[in-house]
């Protein structure tokens, strides 16, 4: 399991170690940020899915209301964001910033008003309901249970709604969590999936689940039947959220920042990021596997029989019992959610909600990463710190900030706002930066040389993702991860399918 004690030791992540998944065939090589000058009406630029999740967000921040959503276009590689109507100055802004413009109707304001009247008006059990920036509108799904008179009030509340506001339609299965009695963990008779192991805020080692196991039980084991060797330190479920804080029982354990995807085959979290609508995300359960998907919703709110949820994920990867609180992540190392629940299952499929990780770390005030390694709190290889001195740069974190919509990181400055890598120090949490190591941008970081000199960073790519560590191209660039078509088209690990959409 990916939680078992390892011999303490400095825990460089290794970004190029993403390997053999078992839905692979359809991992691609990252791409990275095009060069192209977006300004003046030109071509958007192209980005990785975690990328253009990352610039969606900072033009959220920056437009403001002007903001109405923002998609990514997995063929294209280009994030789509939508504007409110009539605004020049705005669509201006957003083509400057590298990516495509889609004028529409409904602010988010507009939509989350709506989404608030469904909630006074039609909180039923078997209802779901997420903002959907590809058709501008709340995206409205009521499961099997939805008959009669609720299906009357569900459909009477969308009517309401206006024109143009919401879409509803009927899912097969039934909405419910995936507790069963990445990693299996036991507690009496409920199995859920290990989500992520983190340093929780006084230094010591612990995980994410889904907070429907945390509230199921206390103590849970890594074997069925097995001895405890984790505590619920923190569980929200039902209400803003559905994720736990476990704490390990022996502070001593060294939990490896990765997720198990079967085989002995890992892969290196790096980062927790937000999600993106059209973004391809895998999820790792102990029930069924891996299996990958799409993100198609956010800010879903979900009426389980237990309660409502609110502020979650949703997408199109099946999930089963048992998978509840497993990982959902990115091709190149990103924590994106933990698996909440849903509907259908892995042979007809359905709907699946997941709990942002970047929420659930913040509510609990926890980092990801190694215990050993500072859970990313060693200082980024940049912001006025050098990349040395034993410190990894970010243990995880973006390597000295990413360099935001599309401007250059450092614009012929030193990579690190100015500090050199250091001969031997650790650039970009990958490998040492000796002499002769090419640190991220392709640059030697050390003997004297700069880390990436005047180089691009990528519009905010990680140093070191897609770039040459050591001679080695990362990211799958020449060597598929997963080998490409080698692996089982389907994505079936150890010959499983992943797990349905229901909540694990």
């Amino acid at each position: 399991m990916s939680h078992k004690r390892i011999p303490k030791r400095k825990a460089a992540i290794a970004v190029g170690s993403v390997a053999a998944l078992g839905a692979a065939a359809l991992l691609l090589p990252n791409a990275n940020a095009s060069q192209t000058d977006a300004a003046g009406g030109a071509a958007p630029k192209t980005l990785r899915a975690t990328d253009a999740s990352d610039l969606a967000s900072r033009l959220q921040t920056v437009l403001g209301d002007a903001f109405a959503g923002s998609y990514y276009e997995t063929d294209k590689k280009q994030l789509v964001v939508n504007v409110v109507q009539g605004n020049d100055d705005v669509i201006a802004q957003v083509q400057k910033a590298g990516a495509a413009v889609r004028e529409v109707a409904n602010s988010i304001a507009d939509l989350k008003a709506g989404a608030q009247k469904l909630k006074t008006d039609a909180t039923i059990p078997g209802t779901a309901w997420a903002l959907d920036p590809r058709t501008n509108k709340i995206q409205v799904t009521a499961d099997s249970t939805v008959t009669g008179d609720k299906w009357d009030t569900i459909e009477s509340t969308v009517k309401k709604l206006g024109q143009g506001m919401a879409t509803i339609k009927k899912s097969q299965g039934t909405f419910k969590t995936f507790v069963e009695g990445g990693d299996a963990i036991f507690a009496g008779g409920a199995r859920c999936s290990l989500g992520f192991n983190v340093v929780t805020k006084d230094g010591t080692p612990g995980f994410l689940t889904a907070g429907h196991c945390g509230v199921a039980a206390d103590k849970w084991a890594d074997a069925e039947n097995g001895a405890p060797i984790a505590t619920v330190e923190a569980a929200t479920f039902p209400g803003d959220g559905d994720f736990a804080l476990v704490k390990y029982d022996d502070p001593a354990t060294v939990a490896a920042s990765t997720v198990d995807v079967g085989n002995g085959q890992t892969v290196d979290i790096l980062k927790a990021a937000d999600a993106a609508v059209g973004q391809q995300v895998f999820r790792m359960g102990s029930t069924t596997g891996l299996n990958d998907g799409e993100v198609t919703g956010l800010d879903a709110t979900v009426n389980y029989p237990e309660g409502t949820v609110t502020g979650l994920i949703q997408t199109s990867v099946c999930a089963e019992p048992g998978d509840s609180g497993g990982s959902l992540f990115t091709q190149d190392g990103s924590a994106i959610g933990l698996t909440s629940g849903g509907s259908g299952d892995c042979t007809v499929g359905g709907e699946t909600f997941f709990q942002p990780v970047t929420t659930a770390l913040q509510a609990v005030g926890a980092t990801l990463g190694a215990a050993d390694a500072g859970a990313g709190a060693g200082a980024a290889a940049g912001a006025g710190d050098q990349a040395g001195a034993g410190d990894q740069a970010g243990a995880g974190q973006e390597a000295g900030a990413a360099a935001g919509a599309g401007d250059q990181a450092g614009a012929g400055q030193e990579a690190g706002a100015g500090q050199e890598a250091g001969a031997g120090d650790q650039a970009g949490a990958v490998q040492g930066a000796g002499a002769g190591d090419q640190a991220g941008a392709g640059q030697e970081a050390g003997a004297g040389d700069h880390a990436g000199a005047g180089q691009e960073a990528g519009a905010g790519q990680e140093a070191g993702l897609g770039e040459e560590v050591g001679g080695d191209k990362l990211g799958g660039v020449d060597d598929q991860i997963g080998n490409g078509a080698a692996d089982d088209a389907n994505g079936a690990a150890d010959g499983n399918g992943l797990g349905n959409n229901e909540k694990h």
